[in-house]
């Protein structure tokens, strides 16, 4: 198969790059090739936000996909989304258009009014993080300026949820927030964007290979990006040891931290069939594999409003528009968010091999620590929520150290229907109680035809000791985890009874163990 140079829209025109690796990051590119030094590597790893760049893309492939969340980000003709720099590969960018902290300022050097109002508002002390800071306020501006009704201080407290401020505190950077719509508008000008992005949208799968920079006699390191989900499945057969590459929010990090070679990826992020948020005509809503984190959220929460708040404490907003569900459950970390809902859900998978598909519940997909049920040459295609029960009530949990942007300690989905006073169906799916996210049987059938009462609800959590040896680590000790996810069973009871029901609350709990 045929190669070709990486083509995307950066400062004003259509860039080609031939000549740098697959795993070469964003943000090593716009530093040490474009240098464009106005990003900044803190963390890299995903975590600080000070590489904060804003991708954009056509609009009509975004609102292909049917997903809420990408409507919503659609200004004037384009998509943009905030991302990490730092752990996005370059070939990625391939038909899209990168804006950094440097495209903001007029060329007579009028700032911005998201640069002017951080200047007002004393929003910046060292300066380090500002840049990402920035970008995070332009994608929230971009989205927000042209609406009637302004986003809250809390609203825009959650877009800068992945950026990290280490000297000022937040109060000024969020006064800023506030300051910039009462500023003179200056909307970004998306018609030359549009014009460019028309001309290198591929029509048909990207293929790209290259050598270590300086290493003459160095394999060739390959990227492929198909089109279609025919094409992928095809790749992926006929090439099982290559490395399925979605929003790059872990496999980055293998790169980054590890400095692992990854010699093949297959990029999946270009398979629209995938990114697809459906309802069937039966009920099911059907996320496809490569749908994000915040699309796929987003449609769960339209179903369970009880679960907004555990899809914005997920992980920080950037994190939640590359990353996607479907790889965050094929990953199958034993802290992952996405599986105890999904479990709690009866969700199921849909694994795909070349022409055949087949499916299972999420609950039995996981074998053991970091070990799944997929078979060399396939991969997730989707994941497939059934229709609820009016009288199904759900709630998510997460336990943490931090309140945004952090990972679990603990985290539970559950999911009850009552007959009256009497449990009809339970589930409890917990993460970070074993070497897998699993569900608690013995608690589950402590809790299952019995009265919805303290009394069942006591039986439930000294069944727990049964379901989980929890161990400890630099998140909690294993004391703390099991106290924890016995007292989460009695929350969740409180505030599902049938009388004297308690208001859920934050999802959030700080763990301090």
């Amino acid at each position: 198969m045929s190669t070709r140079p990486i083509r995307f829209f950066h400062r004003g025109r259509i860039v080609e790059v031939a000549d740098v690796h697959p795993t070469r990051s964003v943000l090593d590119w716009l530093r040490e090739d474009a240098h464009c030094t106005g990003t900044k590597e803190g963390c890299n790893e995903g975590d600080c936000g000070a590489c904060t760049v804003v991708i954009g893309e056509l609009a009509a492939r975004a609102s292909a996909t049917g997903t809420a969340s990408a409507r919503a980000t659609v200004v004037r003709g384009l998509s943009l989304r905030s991302v990490n720099a730092c752990i996005q590969f370059l070939p990625t960018l391939d038909g899209k258009a990168l804006f950094t902290v440097e495209d903001l300022q007029s060329p007579d050097g009028t700032l911005h009014p998201v640069q002017q109002a951080m200047v007002q508002c004393h929003g910046s002390q060292c300066g380090f993080c500002t840049p990402g800071f920035v970008m995070s306020m332009w994608s929230a501006y971009e989205r927000h300026c042209d609406r009637a009704a302004r986003p809250t201080r809390q609203q825009l407290a959650d877009e800068l949820s992945g950026n990290l401020c280490r000297c000022t505190g937040y109060r000024p950077i969020l006064d800023a927030c506030e300051r910039m719509f009462d500023l003179a508008a200056v909307r970004l000008d998306t018609r030359p964007v549009i014009d460019a992005l028309t001309k290198i949208v591929p029509t048909e799968g990207f293929h790209y290979a290259a050598r270590h920079r300086g290493l003459v006699d160095a394999p060739q390191h390959r990227f492929h990006a198909p089109r279609s989900v025919d094409e992928l499945a095809g790749l992926v057969e006929s090439r099982p040891d290559a490395r399925i590459l979605a929003g790059s929010t872990d496999i980055g990090l293998w790169v980054t931290k590890q400095l692992k070679e990854l010699p093949e990826l297959i990029y999946v992020g270009e398979v629209d069939t995938l990114k697809r948020i459906e309802t069937r005509a039966d009920g099911t809503l059907s996320i496809g594999a490569v749908a994000t984190l915040e699309d796929a959220w987003t449609a769960l929460a339209e179903r369970h409003a009880s679960l907004r708040e555990m899809g914005l404490r997920f992980a920080s907003l950037p994190i939640r528009n590359a990353g996607t569900m479907g790889g965050n459950v094929a990953t199958g970390s034993p802290i992952g968010d996405s599986a105890p809902v999904l479990m709690a859900l009866d969700a199921r998978i849909a694994l795909r091999k070349g022409v055949r598909v087949r499916t299972m519940p999420v609950c039995e997909f996981y074998v053991d620590y970091m070990r799944n049920q997929l078979e060399r040459g396939e991969f997730v295609q989707a994941i497939e929520v059934p229709p609820a029960a009016s009288a199904l009530q759900v709630r998510a949990y997460k336990m943490s150290k931090r309140y945004d942007c952090d990972i679990s300690a603990l985290a539970l989905g559950a999911a009850v229907t009552l007959d009256g006073d009497i449990v009809r169906e339970v589930r409890l799916a917990y993460g970070g109680m074993a070497a897998i996210v699993q569900r608690a049987s013995n608690a589950e059938r402590a809790i299952a035809g019995k009265p919805w009462n303290e009394a069942t609800v006591r039986a439930a959590q000294a069944a727990l000791e049964r379901d989980y040896a929890p161990l400890t680590d630099m998140r909690a000790s294993a004391a703390y985890r099991m106290t924890a996810a016995q007292n989460l069973i009695e929350r969740f009871w409180l505030e599902t009874r049938t009388h004297d029901r308690q208001p859920a609350r934050v999802v959030n709990v700080w763990a301090t163990a």
